[in-house]
């Protein structure tokens, strides 16, 4: 079962808090996971950031909704309780609670709305209805950092055929293999290499070798299994069981799904694969902005 969004959690979880009882943030958790039948692959799922669960983030804000509205306290740190206007609110029974149906709390209104934005479109508040703030953050920062990977890719695309290739093998290094540029890895590209276009070191200490063959090819020029053969061809001729072959364009399914009978482990990034890591290891990428989520810090205040 899908993780439910937030707002859709609000009213189970006064109902689960109806009888006037002090329950944990655990206890609900566990409650609400099991009403909506989650499996733990739904509780593990991650935020795209990584640093913190769907499910949780979800329930978190579920709770802060609830809170600034009204309907429940929290005497003391990981506890809810229901209040009586969250009573009052059961006892009409509405079918769901959702941020409009809040909006009749002016302490709610001035928690949704903090710097009275009159001119909020309509696409903004229904995100605010629908999304917690970090999934909010979190799709605008993927947003971003795909435009940014589709203009990598456009300036990749220029690059000489030798330029392309130091450019491969320096991200590798970057990506831990090897060490430095000068003693991990070289550009080879020379008539006679068998295909071959670089080779990295696969430690620092050079104990095995990895090869690689970088194609600067256009979108529409997709790779398919024949290149594959050639290039486990250049590494037997070599001598070789690894390699890397990378592209700016994609792979076939074909391609994706071979796998060589012989001890040789290849493996396939294609052009968005590429730009990704380039990203992530700030190669042809500076840092525009950074901005740090900070969260209450209970232990100071107990």
């Amino acid at each position: 079962m899908p993780i439910p969004e937030f707002h859709t959690l609000m009213l189970p979880m006064l109902e689960c808090i109806a009888d006037g009882k002090e329950y944990s943030v655990k206890e609900i958790t566990e409650l609400l996971a099991n009403k909506f039948q989650l499996t733990q692959e739904d509780r593990n799922k991650l935020l795209p950031s990584g640093q913190q669960y769907y499910f949780e983030n979800r329930m978190g804000w579920a709770r802060t909704h609830l809170k600034k509205a009204g309907l429940i306290d929290s005497s003391k740190r990981a506890f809810v309780k229901i209040t009586g206007r969250g009573l009052d609110l059961l006892k009409e029974k509405p079918k769901e609670i959702n941020v409009k149906y809040l909006k009749r709390y002016p302490e709610f209104i001035e928690f949704i709305t903090p710097h009275k934005d009159e001119n909020a479109d309509d696409e903004t508040v229904e995100a605010i209805e629908h999304q917690t703030p970090e999934e909010m953050l979190e799709k605008s920062y993927q947003q971003i950092r795909n435009i940014l990977a589709t203009d990598i890719l456009e300036k990749v695309m220029n690059l000489t055929p030798t330029r392309f290739e130091k450019l491969v093998v320096e991200l590798l290094v970057k990506m831990g293999y090897g060490g430095s540029i000068k003693d991990a890895g070289k550009a080879m590209g020379k008539v006679g290499d068998e295909g071959i276009d670089g080779i990295i070191k696969e430690d620092k200490l050079g104990l095995d070798i990895i090869y690689i063959q970088a194609k600067r090819w256009k979108p529409e020029s997709v790779i398919g299994r024949p290149e594959l053969h050639k290039f486990v061809g250049a590494l037997a001729g070599q001598g070789a069981k690894k390699g890397i072959f990378i592209t700016t364009s994609s792979f076939t399914k074909d391609a994706i799904e071979y796998q060589p009978k012989n001890e040789t482990k290849i493996v396939l990034i294609d052009g968005e694969q590429l730009a990704q890591y380039m990203i992530d290891h700030n190669l042809g990428v500076s840092i525009s902005n950074t901005y740090e989520l900070k969260r209450l810090d209970n232990d100071y205040f107990e």
